[in-house]
C-alpha cells in the first residue's frame, strides 16, 4: 500500500491497478472512498484504460484482427505497475506495454498515473505516451466511489449532486450487455441538481455525453458541500452505484462503452482518442474535500 498525507488529508493507493482506496479528512476522521465490500462491489476508484465500459462481445477489431479485453480495460487489474516517483505530495506510477499486453492491445505505450496532494485536494493526472511507430487508439476514465451517507442520522436521499450551471441532461440507456443504446431518458431539465435516491440506478449507470458542466459538488442537505469533482479535460460523465448500495460513483470519461450497433472497429469506436507516434496525451481531474 502507498500513502500520502498532509495536515488536511491522508490517502492510500493499492499496488494492483494503482487504485486510490482511501481519502480521509483528518479534520473530522471521515473516510470518503467506498471501502469495497465484496458482497456488493469490491472496487474503490478503478482507473479505466485503454477502454471505458464494455466492448461488444468483449472484443474489438484492429486492422483485421480481433482482440479480447474485459470491461474498463487491462490497467485496473494489473500488478505490473511500477512506482516511479514518490515525494511528500506526489505518487507517480508507470504501466508499460509487454508481450502480454500486446496480445490484448496491439500498441506499444506507457501509461502514467499521478496522485498529487495539495491542501484539501487530490489531483489525478493521466499521461499516455505512444511508443509505437503507428497511431494508437485509446480511452481513459475515472471511477471513484464516494461513501454515502457520511454523518450520523442521515440517509442516502439526504444527498444531491449540484453542477455549476443549469443543465438539460438525458442518460443513454444501457442494454443488458452493458452497451449504449440510442434510447434516452430525461434526468433533469433546466436544473443544476440531481437528487440521489436508492432507485436512481435501477437501470444501471447514468451516461451523460458531451456534458457542458465540468464541475459537480456532492451536497448534504444537512451539512452542505461534502466534496467537489472537477474534470475540465473530460468529455463525458457517468454516475453509478449498485442499486441500494451506500456510495455514488462520479466518473469523468474520455471514451464510452460500445454502442449496440457497433462494428467493433477500434479506429471508428465512439469517442476514441488517437495519439500519433512519440506524442504524449494528458488529462486530469481533481477531488476537493470540503
Amino acid at each position: 500500500m502507498y500513502s500520502l498525507e498532509n495536515k488536511k488529508l491522508s490517502l492510500k493507493v493499492k499496488p494492483t491497478g494503482a487504485e486510490l482506496c482511501s481519502i480521509i479528512n483528518k479534520e473530522n476522521g471521515l473516510e470518503h472512498i467506498w471501502q469495497g465490500d465484496p458482497n456488493i462491489w469490491k472496487g474503490h476508484a478503478p482507473v479505466l484504460f485503454p477502454i471505458v465500459g464494455n466492448l461488444k462481445d468483449d472484443e474489438f477489431i484492429f486492422e483485421g484482427n480481433a482482440y479480447s479485453m474485459p470491461r474498463h480495460g487491462i490497467f485496473r487489474h494489473s500488478d505490473a505497475i511500477e512506482l516511479i516517483e514518490q515525494t511528500k505530495d506526489r505518487l507517480t506510477f508507470s504501466f508499460k506495454y509487454s508481450e502480454e499486453t500486446l496480445k490484448q492491445y496491439p500498441f506499444k505505450f506507457e501509461f502514467q498515473l499521478s496522485y498529487i496532494l495539495n491542501e484539501n485536494t487530490v489531483e489525478v493526472k493521466h499521461g499516455v505516451i505512444n511508443l509505437d511507430s503507428k497511431p494508437m487508439y485509446f480511452s481513459v476514465g475515472a471511477h471513484p466511489a464516494f461513501n454515502l451517507p457520511l454523518f450520523e442520522g442521515e440517509e442516502y436521499q439526504d444527498y444531491y449532486l449540484e453542477f455549476d450551471k443549469k443543465l438539460h441532461l438525458k442518460t443513454h440507456l444501457l442494454s443488458p450487455e452493458g452497451l449504449v443504446s440510442e434510447e434516452t431518458e430525461e434526468i433533469i431539465s433546466d436544473s443544476e441538481t440531481i437528487q440521489l435516491h436508492k432507485d436512481l440506478f435501477l437501470k444501471d449507470a447514468l451516461i451523460f455525453k458531451d456534458i457542458s458542466s465540468k464541475k459537480v459538488v456532492l451536497m448534504s442537505k444537512q451539512h452542505g458541500p461534502v466534496l467537489e469533482v472537477t474534470y475540465p479535460d473530460f468529455k463525458n460523465l457517468g454516475l453509478w452505484s449498485k442499486p441500494g448500495a451506500d456510495y455514488v460513483c462520479i466518473e469523468p470519461w474520455l471514451g464510452i462503452a460500445d454502442g449496440v450497433n457497433t462494428k467493433k472497429d477500434l479506429k471508428t469506436k465512439e469517442d476514441i482518442n488517437k495519439l500519433m507516434p512519440s506524442e504524449t496525451f494528458n488529462a486530469s481531474y481533481s477531488i476537493a474535500i470540503k
